[in-house]
């Protein structure tokens, strides 16, 4: 059986819509969202109104967390004061468009979910905050899969979709005995695990401005990237005629992230 991952709609209605249909079309009855529905983009109540209306397991995504409980300004969310600037702006816009029903809904989404051996989140196991990148270290990858106890991890945040398998790894512990005995060591195979990221449906920062989303065979494991053509023009007229800040539309233009990349993106937000 096929199950469609998505994640970072972003209040981007026409990519969510597109997705879906993408998704439909394909039969996949099973639909999993890893949070962020909304921030950025211009319909977030729209976004918020579908997800609920399909029905769709959903995580918390670090802008949900934000939108309830009040803004994030740390480094990790924010690297430069003009990035910080603009976050506050969609921020409060956020804040003041959505309705209470839909508040309410989002301040309910766990920030895990959980299917046999397969984890859902929206950043990491640990916080919505965090990025797990692409080349992050091996070792600390592998811990943020197997301390969570699943064989693979879905996760968004990063907006860059990406498969990682980790394999092949071992642990070497020597021990040194009391005395004259000779030291002991042993070696720890570790199992084969994957990160799974679904990028972005509403807003793309992978080079392309098409929204993407993973599929995933519950009987063979195997995982799709799959890209999808939307409106993107809009989307883009919908975010300047809102108020936001126009450099959001021209981004997501262009797909990519524009110079707002953390120094540290393994930071852990410790609000």
């Amino acid at each position: 059986m096929n199950h469609a991952v998505i994640s970072c709609l972003h209040a981007n209605l026409a990519a969510v819509e597109a997705v879906l249909d993408d998704i439909d079309a394909q039969g996949i009855e099973t639909i999993t969202c890893l949070g962020d529905l909304v921030g950025y983009g211009p319909q977030p109540n729209e976004v918020i109104e579908l997800v609920r209306q399909r029905g769709i397991p959903t995580c918390q995504g670090c802008w949900d967390e934000d939108i309830i409980d009040g803004l994030n300004a740390c480094e990790c969310s924010y690297p430069s004061q003009l990035a910080e600037r603009r976050g506050h702006r969609a921020h409060h816009w956020t804040a003041d468009t959505i309705t209470e029903e839909n508040k309410a809904f989002l301040a309910e989404l766990p920030m895990t979910l959980r299917r046999d051996k397969l984890l859902f989140v929206h950043g990491s196991p640990n916080s919505q905050h965090e990025y797990l990148l692409p080349d992050m270290n091996a070792f600390a990858a592998l811990e943020r899969v197997e301390t969570a106890g699943a064989e693979t991890l879905f996760c968004g945040h990063t907006h860059q979709p990406y498969v990682r398998e980790l394999s092949g790894g071992s642990i070497r512990v020597k021990v040194q005995q009391r005395g004259n005995s000779p030291a002991t060591e042993r070696e720890l195979k570790l199992p084969m695990r994957r990160i799974v990221n679904a990028g972005s449906v509403g807003e793309p920062r992978h080079g392309s401005t098409k929204a993407t989303y993973v599929v995933h065979n519950d009987d063979t494991g195997a995982v799709t990237i799959r890209e999808v053509n939307y409106d993107v023009d809009k989307t883009c007229q919908a975010i300047v005629q809102t108020g936001l800040p126009e450099v959001f539309a021209w981004r997501l233009s262009h797909g990519f992230e524009y110079a707002e990349r953390a120094e540290d993106a393994s930071h852990v937000c410790e609000r």
